[in-house]
């Protein structure tokens, strides 16, 4: 199983394949920059989905859906 960054990552390498095999430099190049973004992101991903798993096993008064929103939607 992969998770959602690592995936993302995936779709951007198959893009910009075609990108190169169509010559599209330019769009090429905002990829490549866009998959070394989402690669600097994979161990923040990982960090967060071990707090999560982490809170979850000891604290058991949220749910799922509450859990998320009150850690990474606190600007609503």
């Amino acid at each position: 199983m992969k998770t959602a960054m690592q995936e993302l990552i995936e779709k951007l390498h198959a893009r910009c394949n075609f990108c190169l095999e169509k010559e599209l430099i330019s769009e090429w190049g905002t990829l490549r920059m866009t998959i070394i973004e989402a690669q600097s992101l994979l161990e923040k991903e990982k960090e967060q989905i071990v707090q999560a798993f982490k809170t979850g096993y000891n604290v058991t008064e949220y749910d799922a859906d509450e859990y998320f929103d009150l850690i990474y939607n606190q600007n609503k």
